[in-house]
């Protein structure tokens, strides 16, 4: 067993592109000395309707997110949850990239949201063969983990349990891999959308009679165009009044 003081976190999104995509769960497992002492998890509202990819990887429904908080309502428990603790992942650039935009979102010009990072894959792509998939729920399978995949408390405390194995097996190689780096990923804040952009998205899709996936007052500014550009490039610019 590791001595390992860390937050093992895992996202759940409605895609891939940190630009355009949102969080839809967040489960974090705190550990002390190399033993689970608490954990954290909670549904996030996106503002959106997930696509059937989304839905089908993970699990989670529309129906599940219409009554969950939106971000900034549960900002301020997962910070405190979090503190100032190293950051656990599989690939956790990826999911720290999506947290530290959602928390630098909501707070106040010049805020800070910096962490230091240990990647379970890459410790995994230091030590295993290189033809080898190193998805975390085939590592897993490997090393006798079971967890429910694509969802992110399952996965936060499967990143965890896969840590202990691979110090376990490899930290007498060489234990760098398994201290904690700087997480580096730069954001750029994003603005509300306009009260012009809000009633040029009613007006489209009330006269085109679109079942709009977003809720519109809570899109952002770039969100909102892209969704006009996308709407006048299908159906074409809205009459003249």
């Amino acid at each position: 067993m590791s001595n390992l003081n860390a937050v093992a976190i895992d996202l759940e999104m409605t895609g891939l592109n940190v630009r355009t995509e949102k969080i839809i769960e967040i489960g974090a497992v705190k550990i002390r000395n190399g033993q689970v002492t608490d954990t954290w998890s909670s549904l996030i509202r996106p503002g959106r309707k997930l696509n059937e990819d989304t839905v089908r990887i993970t699990g989670i429904e529309d129906e599940m997110l219409m009554q969950a908080p939106e971000f900034d309502s549960i900002r301020e428990s997962l910070l405190e949850f979090l503190g100032d603790d190293v950051l656990l992942g599989h690939n956790v650039i990826f999911d720290y990239s999506f947290l530290k935009k959602a928390v630098l979102n909501g707070l106040p010009k010049g805020s800070r949201f910096e962490r230091q990072g240990i990647d379970t894959l890459k410790i995994a792509r230091r030590f295993l063969p290189g033809e080898q998939n190193k998805k975390l729920d085939v590592l897993c399978k490997q090393y006798g983990i079971e967890f429910r995949a694509h969802r992110a408390l399952d996965d936060a405390m499967a990143a965890f349990l896969l840590f202990e194995k691979l110090w376990e097996e490899y930290s007498g190689s060489g234990k760098d891999i398994f201290e904690p780096k700087p997480l580096i990923y730069q954001i750029k804040k994003e603005s509300p959308v306009m009260a012009k952009q809000i009633a040029q998205i009613t007006r489209l899709v009330e006269t085109y009679g679109i079942d709009c996936p977003y809720e519109i007052e809570k899109m952002t500014k770039n969100e909102a165009s892209r969704y006009v550009d996308k709407l006048k490039a299908t159906y074409g610019a809205l009459p003249k009044a």
